[in-house]
């Protein structure tokens, strides 16, 4: 024991040895090639006393980082993310000129911006070479971690006993659809997965891959609220107009994403999926964990522990961190403007605009909130967390614009594979074993902007079949990616302009439609008519818009409920069929298996549009037409969109359980009835719901039935909420508040 106690203690020192040498050469090398950074010894220029007042300066500028560096971040845990993210480069050569002001031997000089880039340049060889140093002595890097976690777990006041059942970490790679990762794996550009899969010669699958198959509303609000909280009832697209309220609802709007959630808890009466020691991290939602970070309902919540800089003080509180994120920033915004620049050249078709602040938005999506949510859920690991649920957006950003099957794309999925490949690693120190699922939300099937096909937005034809004037200049229809509002809401915060619950989003007055797009599906609503119009109202107002529509190439059916019929589907060529007798074929041929029931189920929401459109969809290529400026889209029915997966270990008993005798037609799962939706006769697993009881009876398998939270009067469940901040694996902390909601 005392013999492995030195051996420990001498690695240890041989570790801080080599990191203050390579520090002591960077230094030296910086000085060499800075005209603006000089080192001097104290009695002339010899190369001895060079070095000496190197290694003095490397030696100070270290301890001042270990020991000053924390405190100057506690101290400004009020500065919003962004600019915390930006004075960590400051603070940094402030420390740097203190150190070399401190070196006895000699002295250095340096102006400002010059420290600025040599402070930086140190942090980011140090943590290298650390790094690379304790991944090569497993045992140390295990104790590394395991007294991180000791260390976390006393400043939160977890006591840190676990009974030996595993923990789960539920990772959800945001837009993947099945068919994107099976080509992925076979291409070889997620390994990790591929290993997992038993891909590769003479490796046995530790993990089995289940396509389920989404609603109507094939996207991230619907699926996620759905598989974190158990409902998904009437959210009928990613944005849409309700009558009773005069508002529009935006799933990635935090005022939006706290009324969804408020409304699935008292569907439901249940917290949701990670109401047991759970932890959520980036996601729409919340779930019911106690630990918070980056979670869009919470956002526009009062007081300090509910900011969504919180998550982000927990990772750029690790200057290495700070200086490691913004340099990959800076090269993800020079690889977009580079990958857009080609296609343009090559003449891609196709394509959209990826001007403006686009490259910023892909960086915040691809780098920034990649490795706050990695770095989040590797806390959450060596807290021993019982249920983490994070989102990763990067893929679905870059799809949107690139397409799902581009180069680009395929990019973004190898370093969401190494993501992965870093869990499953660190899980391994973890004080419990843990079990990682990986699940999507929602696929996306790609073909041209129904603007660039047909020279007009849906908006325009709209207005044209209502005999309303149609402006000659097209205005832009507004993009549904998840990533783009939580950059807003970041550069909101960083400008000291918080969100308000509030705050919403409302058409202006009077009796012109309002045309919202989600993907290829799109809602138009009449505001000044207070119930849900119908067929003949509309026809007797607009006698040529439902004609229009109906007939156009680039539509593939419509949604209007019926005085004489109840509701029916419209389709080309004057197709009409009453919802009651609607299958899978007619107006929904090539749609996809289940695409009448979606469509039922979707008719029965109270905030269902007067007309919902789908888009076209052509099954021999697997082209859709996006109502917004998309590529890569989802949100309606048709192709790879509404495919998406769940890859679980084998471990955890089989999604699917097949349907059991009944007489219903009912899937059962674990002796339980699926509600709404009723299941499939194949077995095939059908909706977020779905999803959603898969996922609880597989945490109730570890360990047991979670505990339902208590009601208060008016039936609204009692929701722990707070805010966890975890520092990355490199200086992991936790300061958690618990924030009934």
């Amino acid at each position: 024991m005392l013999r492995g106690r030195w051996r420990s203690t001498g690695r240890a020192l041989l570790r801080v040895i080599v990191v203050w040498a390579v520090s002591t050469v960077t230094m030296l090398v910086l000085a060499g090639i800075l005209p603006q950074f000089r080192l001097q010894s104290g009695d002339g220029e010899s190369i001895t006393k060079l070095a000496l007042t190197a290694a003095c300066g490397a030696g100070a500028f270290g301890l001042l980082g270990a020991l000053v560096w924390p405190l100057l971040v506690r101290a400004l845990l009020l500065v919003p993310a962004l600019v915390l993210g930006l004075l960590v480069f400051f603070l940094n050569g402030s420390l740097l000129l203190l150190a070399l002001r401190l070196v006895p031997v000699g002295q250095g000089a340096a102006n400002a911006e010059t420290a600025v880039v040599v402070a930086a340049v140190m942090s980011a060889v140090a943590s290298a070479t650390s790094t690379a140093l304790a991944v090569g002595d497993d045992d140390a890097y295990r104790r590394r971690l395991s007294r991180l976690a000791d260390r976390r777990r006393r400043r939160s006041g977890e006591d840190g006993r676990h009974t030996g059942e595993p923990g789960t970490v539920f990772l959800q790679l945001d837009g993947v659809g099945h068919r994107v990762l099976l080509d992925a794996v076979e291409d070889g550009v997620m390994p990790h997965v591929a290993a997992w899969l038993g891909e590769r010669p003479s490796q046995q699958p530790t993990h089995r891959l289940t396509p389920w198959r989404t609603d109507w509303s094939s996207q991230t609000g619907a699926s996620q609220l759905g598989i974190l909280h158990g409902s998904n009832h009437d959210i009928p697209a990613f944005r849409w107009y309700e009558k009773d309220s005069g508002r529009i609802m935006v799933s990635n709007r935090p005022a939006s994403a706290a009324v969804l959630q408020r409304r699935a808890i008292r569907r439901t009466g249940d917290g949701g999926l990670l109401t047991l020691d759970g932890a959520s991290r980036g996601n729409l939602f919340s779930g019911g964990a106690d630990q918070l970070a980056l979670v869009l309902s919470m956002a526009a919540r009062r007081g300090r522990a509910n900011r969504s800089r919180a998550g982000y003080f927990a990772y750029f509180s690790d200057p290495a961190n700070a200086v490691r994120t913004v340099v990959s920033f800076v090269t993800e915004v020079g690889r977009e403007i580079g990958q857009s620049t080609r296609a343009r050249l090559r003449g891609d078709r196709p394509r959209v605009g990826r001007g403006g602040l686009y490259p910023f938005i892909r960086a915040f999506a691809t780098v920034v909130e990649r490795d706050v949510v990695v770095a989040a859920v590797l806390g959450d690991m060596l807290a021993g967390r019982t249920a983490v649920y994070a989102d990763l957006v990067a893929y679905d950003e870059v799809a949107h614009h690139s397409g799902p099957h581009s180069r680009d794309a395929a990019q973004v999925l190898h370093r969401l594979d190494r993501a992965v490949g870093l869990i499953a690693q660190v899980a391994e120190h973890a004080p419990r074993a843990y079990r990682i699922v990986l699940l999507s939300d929602h696929g996306q099937s790609p073909g041209a902007t129904f603007e660039s096909v047909y020279g007009l937005t849906l908006r325009d034809l709209v207005r044209a079949g209502c005999g309303l004037p149609v402006p000659r200049r097209a205005v832009r229809t507004k993009s549904g990616a998840e990533a783009r509002d939580a950059a807003r809401h970041a550069v909101r915060t960083a400008l000291h302009r918080p969100v308000r619950e509030g705050a919403e989003e409302k058409p202006a007055p009077g009796s012109d439609p309002v045309v919202l797009a989600s993907g290829n599906l799109a809602l138009i609503s009449f505001p000044d008519v207070p119930e849900r119009m119908s067929r003949e109202q509309i026809d007797r107002r607009h006698p040529a818009l439902l004609r229009t529509l109906a007939s156009h190439p680039g539509i593939g059916f419509l949604l209007v409920r019926s005085e004489e019929h109840g509701s029916v589907v419209l389709g080309p060529g004057g197709a009409e069929v009453p919802l009651a007798e609607l299958d899978d074929s007619g107006p929904l041929a090539h749609m996809g298996p289940g695409a009448a029931e979606a469509v039922r189920r979707t008719d029965a929401f109270p905030h269902v549009a007067d007309i919902m459109v789908n888009s076209m969809y052509d099954p021999e290529t697997g082209q859709v037409h996006a109502f917004e400026e998309q590529i890569g889209s989802h949100g309606g029915l048709g192709g790879e969109q509404s495919r998406a997966f769940l890859l679980s270990p084998l471990t955890l008993s089989a999604p699917l359980t097949g349907p059991l005798p009944g007489g219903d037609g009912g899937v059962r799962y674990d002796g339980q009835l699926d509600g709404e939706h009723g299941g499939q006769p194949d077995g095939e697993l059908v909706g977020a719901e779905q999803v959603h009881r898969v996922l609880r009876r597989w945490l109730r398998e570890a360990s047991g039935p979670q505990v339902p939270l208590g009601t208060v009067p008016g039936g609204t469940a009692n929701v722990p909420a707070g805010v966890a901040n975890v520092r990355s694996a490199g200086a992991q902390t936790a300061e958690g508040e618990r924030d009934p909601a």
